[in-house]
């Protein structure tokens, strides 16, 4: 569709608006599915983007299941009740939903347990004024409160259902920056954390359940909803709006931890295969190894990573509490963490030979490490044992095999020091470690250092984390096909200055684009397959909205596009 016929559907929905009738033209439709044509209206004529919706699965108070069985929904303003697309009605803030299941029929009644429908859903909650909430659930010490809707799903076998909360992309990561980063560590390492966590919502690692993308544990990343959110993380996710980090048109798997201990380490080290298991597993090439500061060196040998782990160099992590730690069992503590684990790590297929759950291993005689990686991670362990010997595999393995008083490691990266008696009985173990998680990609401590003692802006930040990388609006494809001849997107500009990049690959003459409200014609080079145009003159500081309209006179063809904020070489 042109904008022409946005137009002329503006001014005829306007006109019946306008009407003396038009109580008659609402009719009995909802608040919100009036608000909905209208906002969708208006991003049509307007050229204002709508963000990407998220749905998080909601867990129980400690996590332990994502399965309900019964809840008490409520919300701080007026609410919709509709089962799927059926509108049930409309309830005060005063009103609460009680939801319980009977196979996969959901029964819901009233706050004075008056029936309402019985239904078999999915339930959906929405709110235009209002946050809602699940009754007695809790996050951050407060009561759990959600932007966005409500949607309960039944489970497959019924009798219990999930809650969903589906909710803009840009208002989830504001339940998710304060939590997975401390608003201490300032601005800019906050708008660090707003892309690294929109990047890494947008391409999880695995897709948490078919009914729901990512999860509000740290299984996906910490999402505690609007009840948690800090005006100086918010202000980050506003002012890094729209905007990912990219490598070669993808983008990016942007993990993050909380301290990597001065050192990175590439994914393949740390990460195994999330389908075929494959240990190490396929590299990235933005996620690679890096020092701090490149005179700390290789540190995948014993010698280098003693050294490095038993000293405290300066590096971005310092201020971290788990910059350095230490960890001591005697051999009966030893002994006993690591067979009450063993077997339940050695059910993901990482300790080999495997262990069966009650069978009992050797009395442990040494600790071998097998291979570390660059920053001196432990990638396989070797358990000697009187009955034989136990390879583990990969860090997370690792730090929850070797648990001390219950607890698993910060890390993997650390050295062993063993103590024998004078027969050459093993009896006891120290570790001298660093770092706390799995070490790769962004360390939230040493971001927060850049940003807070060397004044470095989140670009740079990103940059030092994820090599190679990009910081563009999310890469589209605008072509002749009737769902792809219009797209629109929004993003912060903090200098006034970002390019457009094209793949031109079929050779497309012109775009025509709306920044700003400001129509423009670009012309494009066919003889060079990217082009790079400069769009500062039409930017401004805040939030630019642009819209890309294919010419129709370029038939069969298409486009690669998006917006570069910063280049890889920047």
């Amino acid at each position: 569709m042109n904008r022409g016929f946005y137009i002329l559907l503006l001014i005829a929905v306007s006109v019946l608006i306008s009407l003396p009738a038009r109580a008659a033209f609402y009719g009995n439709i909802p608040a919100k599915t009036l608000q909905i044509a209208r906002d969708t209206m208006n991003s049509a004529y307007l050229g204002v983007p709508k963000s990407k919706t998220v749905r998080v699965g909601i867990g129980s108070q400690n996590f332990s299941t994502y399965e309900w069985e019964n809840a008490i929904i409520y919300t701080t303003g007026e609410f919709e009740l509709y089962n799927n697309q059926t509108y049930i009605d409309t309830y005060s803030c005063d009103d609460v939903i009680n939801i319980s299941m009977v196979g996969k029929i959901f029964v819901l009644t009233g706050k004075d347990n008056n029936p309402i429908a019985k239904v078999s859903g999915p339930v959906k909650f929405i709110s235009d004024n209002g946050f809602l909430g699940v009754k007695n659930l809790k996050r951050g010490g407060q009561e759990a409160l959600y932007r966005g809707d409500l949607e309960l799903v039944s489970t497959v076998n019924g009798g219990e259902f999930y809650i969903v909360n589906s909710l803009d992309i840009e208002d989830y990561l504001k339940g998710v920056v304060p939590n997975e980063m401390p608003v201490r560590f300032g601005l800019e390492a906050l708008k660090a954390q707003s892309v690294a966590a929109r990047n890494y919502v947008l391409s999880p690692r695995v897709k948490a359940n078919p009914n729901y993308d990512v999860v509000d544990s740290v299984a996906s990343q910490v999402y505690f909803g609007a009840n948690t959110e800090k005006e100086l993380s918010n202000r980050a996710v506003d002012e890094t709006r729209g905007i990912v980090a990219i490598y070669n048109w993808d983008l990016i798997l942007a993990q993050y931890s909380s301290t990597a201990g001065g050192y990175t380490e590439s994914y393949e080290n740390a990460f195994s295969d999330p389908y075929t298991k494959e240990f190490p597993s396929k590299n990235k090439p933005y996620l690679i190894a890096k020092p701090d500061y490149p005179e700390f060196g290789e540190l995948n040998n014993e010698e280098n990573a003693s050294k490095f782990y038993k000293s405290t160099p300066i590096s971005f992590d310092i201020n971290s509490p788990y910059y350095r730690w230490e960890r001591e069992w005697t051999i009966d503590e030893l002994q006993k963490e690591i067979q009450d684990h063993i077997a339940a790590q050695s059910s993901a297929g990482f300790v080999k030979p495997s262990v069966q759950k009650g069978e009992v291993i050797g009395k442990i005689t040494g600790l071998k490490v097998l291979q570390r990686g660059h920053s001196g991670k432990i990638m396989k362990l070797e358990i000697q044992t009187e009955k034989g010997n136990y390879i583990a595999e990969k860090e997370l393995v690792i730090r929850r095999l070797m648990t001390n008083k219950g607890k698993a490691l910060p890390s993997a990266n650390f050295v062993i020091d063993e103590n024998y008696d004078i027969y050459g009985n093993l009896t006891g173990v120290k570790i001298s470690g660093g770092g706390f998680g799995h070490g790769v990609g962004m360390s939230q401590y040493g971001a927060g250092y850049m940003a807070t003692t060397l004044n470095m802006p989140y670009t740079k930040i990103l940059q030092h984390y994820y090599s190679g990388i990009s910081l563009t609006t999310e890469p589209f494809i605008l072509s002749s096909n009737i769902e792809q001849n219009q797209f629109s997107q929004s993003f912060f500009s903090h200098d006034k200055h970002a390019c457009l990049v094209v793949d031109n690959k079929y050779k497309v003459g012109y775009i025509d684009v709306k920044i700003n409200d400001i129509d423009e014609k670009i012309l494009l080079d066919k003889d060079n397959r990217f082009n790079k145009i400069d769009l500062s003159q039409y930017l401004k500081h805040g939030i630019n909205n642009i819209t890309f309209y294919y010419p129709a006179s370029e038939s069969n063809k298409g486009l690669r596009i998006y917006i570069e904020l910063a280049g890889s070489d920047d």
